[in-house]
């Protein structure tokens, strides 16, 4: 008689006994099928149950990696009203007065201490005194597509002389209403900064 438990265990399944009978001396053995309850045998089992894994697996997508609050900030479309205005192109009394707020909420000061010195084409030249030393300070800022990006001057370190757009920096976006121009720094941990600044465009025309 064949060993059907050892099948039984391997696949998970139970063969179908039939037609058990015994005789009068008591040594007649049931006559067993070799007939399964799912596929036609063994192998046909172990592949199909092969290929349902495999179908399985390839259903699923590759992971990616989860993009950083900056690069979600980076991507989005600035927030629009019907008050808040983010031209693409600033007209170049607006480039001043829009680096004029950035720069004074990025490094904490008012806007009257910043001191514009010129502009060359889309890069506006900026400088204040240090709070602590009184140290004058330098830097570049250019703004279009609703962000304002800077650049730090006359620094020891001429690596961290560098447009601050890099990942891991903190993300400047602009929307003017009217004389105030409200800046919104945020930052690589996705928290958010937010500051309105007045700056009139007639006293920035020159």
């Amino acid at each position: 008689m064949r060993d059907f438990s050892l099948h039984s265990v391997i696949l998970g399944l139970v063969p179908r006994i039939h037609g058990a009978s015994t005789g009068t001396s008591g040594i007649s053995h049931a006559r067993m099928a070799d007939k399964w309850i799912l596929g036609t045998g063994p192998r046909m089992t172990v592949i199909s149950l092969m290929g349902a894994l495999s179908l399985s697996a390839c259903g699923q997508p590759a992971e990616k990696d989860a993009p950083t609050p900056t690069e979600i900030v980076a991507a989005e479309a600035p927030v629009s009203d019907a008050v808040a205005q983010t031209p693409a192109v600033l007209t170049a009394v607006d480039l001043r007065r829009v680096c004029k707020a950035g720069l004074a909420a990025i490094h904490g000061q008012e806007v009257a201490s910043i001191e514009l010195t010129g502009i060359e084409g889309q890069v506006v030249n900026a400088q204040w005194r240090a709070p602590v030393d009184g140290g004058l300070m330098k830097a570049q800022c250019r703004a279009a597509d609703g962000l304002v990006v800077w650049k730090p001057l006359d620094l020891p370190d001429p690596v961290s002389v560098r447009w601050m757009n890099e990942s891991g920096d903190p993300v400047v976006r602009y929307a003017m209403r009217g004389d105030e121009i409200e800046i919104t720094q945020t930052l690589p941990d996705g928290t958010t900064q937010t500051a309105t600044e007045v700056v009139r465009a007639e006293e920035e025309v020159r």
